[in-house]
């Protein structure tokens, strides 16, 4: 178990150095990880709502800050350049970023046009019930946007560099919200980077 805990600690230590030095990207993880923490209460008694929760406000604040305010130039930081820090990363990188949310985006619209999937559903007859087929889809689509990578990892590295990534994704809300909880405060104090200091693994 030391192992298994050692490995989690180095993911989050990479993911947040690499990944989360733009202060509003910190933010906006900060906004995510709470509407995350409350889909995780609500999934116990109405999953689809806690899916639109979760991608409708957790994904998409959590993705806009690595799309379009994360710097994306040479790392000065951790001396590394952006496209290594991608070929490297352990999880979701852009590239496979833009293949989830892509997939995202589109289940609403073919629900729209085939509300019943092509006969594997029953069809909606209402808003709330188009809705209610949207949260579910994007429900089906984060698990197993999840497994998938865990099984991938399993492959490209060890089982326990899998299982140990889909523990920091499904905790990363809480890891998150106490991490960034300050992160607000420093940017509205004008400062848009965060200068790392005194941190490390």
């Amino acid at each position: 178990m030391s192992a298994f805990f050692d490995t989690l600690k180095t993911q989050r230590w990479d993911d947040h150095r690499y990944y989360h030095q733009s202060r509003i990207n910190q933010t906006l993880h900060f906004i995510s990880a709470i509407s995350f923490l409350v889909a995780y209460v609500v999934v116990f008694f109405d999953p689809a709502l806690a899916a639109l929760i979760g991608w409708g406000v957790g994904m998409t604040t959590r993705q806009s800050g690595h799309f379009f305010f994360e710097p994306k130039g040479y790392d000065h930081v951790n001396d590394a350049s952006f496209q290594h820090k991608e070929d490297i990363k352990v999880g979701y990188n852009l590239r496979r970023k833009v293949v989830l949310m892509a997939a995202w985006a589109f289940l609403p619209a073919l629900l729209w046009v085939e509300p019943s999937l092509f006969g594997f559903i029953e069809p909606a007859t209402t808003l709330s019930g188009y809705w209610n087929d949207v949260g579910l889809a994007w429900l089906a689509l984060g698990v197993t946007g999840l497994l998938m990578r865990t099984v991938h990892l399993f492959h490209l590295y060890d089982v326990q560099t899998g299982l140990v990534w889909a523990t920091k994704i499904i905790t990363d809300p809480f890891n998150d919200a106490m991490l960034y909880r300050k992160a607000p405060l420093y940017l509205l104090r004008g400062e848009l980077i965060d200068p790392m200091h005194a941190q490390g693994h």
